[in-house]
């Protein structure tokens, strides 16, 4: 699965709905009993087992992307590794629980509540008595302090990326005891239990150098079950060794070794032997799982034999053509490799994140309203997410939301305010917005062609269209994600209406598959997409959507740009019209997400200030309903204003959710609690090897760890 993601932290059905600039929303999902927010849609697969069968003692090697320039998470540059790094080392006053629910970490925190609402909302937290940094020192109030002033935004001297929530906070002290701190805020803030996870140590928070540069490269001081070891740029790892002061269940692993290893070479170190944990993409699963097992039987990752035969094919295909260069060294090389993987398992889940279409709204075709939800009622979400999760053997459903997964309490598919898959509807639509098929065209100037192609891939794009997936006969490779042995086949054509005209107007020659066209410009939308050998499955999709639109009318030119570029270079600057990248998901979307669906406002240097909002597509009212959840504390009514925000930003189709992404883990088999967490928080202490002759317990894990 591609990594082309971004994080908010670092983030009517037909026409007749749109009259008099009015827009009408159904009535919002969940007014019933049945709670809307429902289940986690993949369990997490951790290999689960009792702390009395793991084995004392023991390193960890872990696969990550990269290196992080910081360990502040903080901080602007912050990664994923990061984020990794802090939950092991360091406290979290709540966490996440396998249904992606947020609950209280008893580590840290003995209660956490609002005792007080009028005049001022008051937090008070009572802390665990044990909980002490690793120099000795207690935690206390004066860290929450020194985060809080940190955070808050008012002494620009400090370089954060964030202040949301701190920005709230009048004052924190000291609560009747040592164990106790109290924090008052100036005004009303839903998301409270959002702050101090991680909390930094007054070390760290105390000073803008110490927070600016002290917390880089090194943690000295940490609390978690995990101590910061030693940080080495040159061979790109981190090792994590277990922290003797802590004082919860002591970590089963001595350490954990995060390396950085490219995407593409994991399947090599993992037969290799240096490596023991690897997030991989389905290629790679695929062939660890076909070392695992007899090759005349099906798998939980490739699916059905008929999906399994053809990838035994690609894989033999695969292995002949390397032979062809190095007859005796490749086929030796394979097998020693596979028989090395047979030590491994593919451990899956879902990802807390999706992946969505996203709508560039700022201009051309897209900046209509009626155009944005015609593509979307073009769209068969649920084939889409068929198409890339079945395979794998996870559950094909298609998001309902953009602001929470379902089995969070904030979820509600609230999809049908934009609509399902309707032809005729999209074509209304698009008639509706003056785009006639069989139009007369005008002749783009080269000089035009040349502005536009540049605009929208940049000098190192690689150009196709629709009409291009035509010409390859518009289906899926071998080498495609789907492997469902099928060619997709277009619909007859003619069925459906097209614009409408005055009657009796002559209709031009093969109407039926003449672009639509408007001011004699054809409805051709700049697709990018990136070119990275990671992003297969976001290419397959652009392909299948491509093909969906295709049948309503709308052209694509699918631009295939460089990694490095793709999100600064085009999603970030509005260069494109159609992209597809990834949101995580969050227990706090009043305030991680506002920033993502903001409507964009003027700038004092007279550019336009969207915050993440890269759609560029918002409105006052979604805006107003993010500051009244964030703004109550009940609970309930908070909820209700996020779903509410949730339909209207499906209603203005700036952005299409699509699928939760696979969460794919290669484990050494006798590696326990840990592997797809899915929207779980790990709990690090647990991880370890199993005892010699010990068994872990059967199935993935519903729960999270097993560990007693």
């Amino acid at each position: 699965m591609s990594q082309h993601g971004v994080g908010p932290r670092a983030i009517t059905r037909s026409v007749a709905f749109l009259t008099a600039g009015v827009l009408a929303v159904p009535a919002l999902t969940g007014c019933g009993s049945e709670d809307p927010a429902g289940e986690p849609l993949a369990a997490p697969d951790i290999q689960p087992a009792g702390r009395d069968r793991i084995a004392d003692g023991g390193t960890l090697r872990w696969a990550v992307d990269s290196v992080p320039d910081t360990l502040n998470t903080f901080q602007s540059d912050a990664d994923a590794t990061t984020a990794r790094v802090a939950q092991a080392v360091l406290p979290s006053m709540f966490r996440m629980n396998a249904d992606g629910r947020l609950e209280r970490n008893p580590a840290y925190l003995e209660s956490a509540k609002v005792v007080e609402t009028e005049p001022k909302q008051v937090v008070l937290y009572k802390l665990n008595q044990q909980a002490v940094w690793s120099d000795g020192r207690e935690i206390g109030a004066a860290d929450f302090a020194a985060q809080w002033r940190a955070l808050s935004g008012r002494n620009t001297a400090y370089w954060t990326a964030r202040n949301a929530g701190y920005d709230r906070i009048q004052k924190i002290e000291r609560g009747d005891n040592a164990l106790e701190v109290r924090v008052t805020f100036s005004r009303p803030y839903a998301d409270w239990r959002s702050l101090f996870s991680p909390l930094y140590p007054k070390d760290v928070m105390g000073t803008p150098d110490s927070f600016n540069d002290g917390a880089r490269k090194k943690l000295k001081v940490t609390a978690g079950p995990f101590t910061v070891k030693k940080v080495d740029h040159e061979d790109d790892e981190i090792t994590l060794a277990r922290n003797p002061r802590w004082w919860g269940r002591p970590a089963k692993l001595s350490e954990i070794v995060l390396r950085t290893v490219p995407r593409d070479k994991r399947t090599a170190e993992l037969a290799a032997g240096t490596l023991d944990l690897a997030e991989i993409d389905p290629t790679a699963a695929r062939r660890i799982t076909v070392a695992a097992q007899p090759r005349s039987s099906g798998s939980p990752v490739m699916g059905p034999s008929a999906e399994r035969s053809a990838a035994d094919a690609q894989e033999t295909s695969d292995e002949k053509s390397a032979a062809r260069g190095k007859p005796r060294t490749s086929a030796v090389k394979y097998t020693r490799q596979q028989q090395a993987l047979r030590g491994f398992e593919v451990r899956k889940s879902l990802e807390p994140a999706f992946t969505q279409l996203a709508l560039n709204g700022a201009e051309g075709p897209l900046a209509d309203e009626r155009v944005r939800r015609a593509v979307a009622r073009a769209l068969d979400r649920k084939e889409l997410a068929k198409a890339v999760l079945k395979p794998l053997g996870l559950p094909a459903v298609p998001v309902g939301s953009h602001l929470a997964l379902s089995g969070q309490a904030h979820y509600a598919d609230n999809s049908g305010a934009v609509g399902d898959q309707d032809t005729e509807e999209a074509q209304a639509l698009l008639a509706d917005a003056g785009w006639v098929r069989g139009g007369p065209l005008k002749e783009q100037k080269k000089k035009d062609k040349a502005k536009d192609a540049e605009k929208a891939a940049g000098a190192e794009g690689d150009k196709t269209s629709g009409e291009d997936n035509k010409a390859h006969g518009g289906q899926d490779t071998a080498d495609h994600l789907a492997h469902d042995g099928r060619h997709y086949q277009h619909p007859a054509r003619g069925s459906a209406p097209g614009a409408y005209a005055p009657e009796g107007t002559a209709a031009p020659a093969n109407r039926e598959t003449a672009p639509l066209a408007k001011n004699g410009k054809p409805l051709t939308l700049r697709f990018v997409l990136p070119s990275g050998p990671g992003s297969q499955t976001l290419r397959t999709v652009a392909d299948r959507i491509s093909r969906m639109l295709e049948r309503v009318g709308i052209g694509t030119d699918i631009s295939k740009v460089s990694d490095e570029s793709y999100f600064k270079d085009h999603i970030a600057s509005g260069q494109y019209d159609l992209a597809l990248y990834s949101w995580p998901a969050t227990a706090f979307p009043a305030t991680d997400a506002r920033p993502v669906y903001a409507k964009p406002v003027p700038a004092a240097d007279g550019s336009l200030n969207i915050e993440q909002n890269y759609t560029r597509v918002g409105t006052d009212q979604v805006d107003q309903l993010f500051d009244e959840a964030v703004s109550t504390l009940d609970e309930g009514k908070s909820r209700s204003l996020i779903r509410k925000a949730d339909s209207r930003i499906w209603a203005a189709a700036g952005s299409i959710p699509l699928f939760q992404r696979p969460q794919l883990i290669a484990a050494r088999k006798n590696l326990v609690n840990t592997g797809a967490f899915g929207l779980g928080t790990p709990a690090y202490e647990d991880m370890g090897f199993l005892k010699k002759g010990a068994k872990a317990a059967s199935g993935p894990s519903a729960k999270g760890s097993a560990a007693r």
